[in-house]
């Protein structure tokens, strides 16, 4: 069906709109235009000498660096071709009678969402809040995307693997605690948290006397000019990198459990799911241990939000194909 085929472009496109955003978010591109949708007012990073001489009087504390302007404009640039995606899919299960109709239109209203997190992220100036709601916007919409397309696409699993369905309640426990995981990791990174512990296991010195949980958790951080490079302390900034590392902990026991034991599935495809689980579950906590030792790099910490993503995708399908096909 070329619905079919469509959602899958759109999943592969929508990878590449989360890794797109982490690599801007990480570059510190994330003010590079400080007005929506636009880019000082252009469709395009000004470059004319006359341009650049009305940006200095519309914008007098703005300064334009090309590099990370060109990364925000092409990051909205693929996410707005993502939304016209989404609402091709729309038309098209809207036109088909037996395609499901409120998934597509709660998707699309999802990604309507996603704009004014866009344009809120921008106007509010990075607030940790809104760049995190920004983050989760993004993997629930690749999470559904995958949903809706598992839903047009015929799945059977012979015999009904009456030995996987007894996993329901692990597999259900395990996307919840990877969706914590998630949003803890979306919160270190929108409070520039990431390298505020450099050793491993946990923390350098006496953090457990240092551990500030009100204020880490706290979504309203006071009025700021921006809070771009963070305006936590670094207590608190420790406070949730910590609870992010030993949250992992969780996460990686949790899904490996989950993952060994869907070896001993009667279905192959629950099995495969097993494997592709543990395999991303080590790769992910791999990458982890390589942003703290090597201070995080731009590369791998991009690839940690696309393993995070692909973790999600996994569980997503694991949790269908048990409580929908097993």
């Amino acid at each position: 069906m070329a619905i079919q085929r469509l959602i899958k472009f759109t999943l592969v496109f929508t990878l590449a709109v989360i890794l797109m955003g982490a690599y801007t978010r990480l570059s510190d591109a994330g003010l590079g235009c400080p007005d929506w949708p636009g880019c000082y007012g252009h469709l395009a990073v000004p470059s004319a000498s006359h341009d650049l001489a009305n940006i200095e009087s519309r914008f007098p504390d703005a300064q334009i660096e090309p590099e990370k302007a060109w990364l925000e404009m092409i990051h909205r640039y693929i996410a707005g071709t993502l939304g016209l995606m989404v609402l091709a899919i729309l038309i098209m299960c809207l036109k088909q009678p037996q395609a499901p109709k409120k998934l597509p239109v709660f998707i699309a209203v999802l990604i309507v969402f996603q704009a004014a997190l866009g344009m809120w992220t921008v106007t509010m100036k990075l607030m940790p809040v809104v760049v995190m709601a920004h983050l989760i916007g993004g993997f629930s919409l690749f999470a559904l995307l995958l949903l809706l397309y598992l839903r047009l696409k015929p799945l059977r699993i012979p015999g009904g693997d009456t030995y996987a369905r007894k996993l329901i309640p692990l597999a259900l426990a395990s996307l919840g605690v990877l969706v914590i995981q998630i949003i803890l990791g979306g919160w270190t990174s929108s409070n520039y948290a990431a390298l505020a512990c450099t050793t491993l296991p946990i923390c350098e010195g006496n953090w457990v006397d240092n551990l500030r949980f009100a204020d880490a958790f706290s979504p309203f951080q006071g009025d700021h000019p921006s809070f771009e490079f963070g305006v936590l302390d670094y207590a608190t900034r420790m406070t949730i990198h910590v609870s992010h590392r030993i949250w992992a902990v969780v996460t990686s026991i949790t899904l490996i459990v989950l993952a060994l034991k869907l070896r001993y599935a009667q279905s192959h495809i629950m099995r495969n799911s097993g494997y592709l689980l543990l395999l991303l579950v080590i790769a992910q906590v791999g990458l982890g241990i390589s942003n703290v030792v090597m201070n995080l790099p731009l590369g791998i910490a991009v690839s940690h939000n696309g393993g995070a993503a692909l973790l999600l995708l996994t569980l997503v399908f694991i949790n269908y194909a048990l409580w929908r096909k097993a």
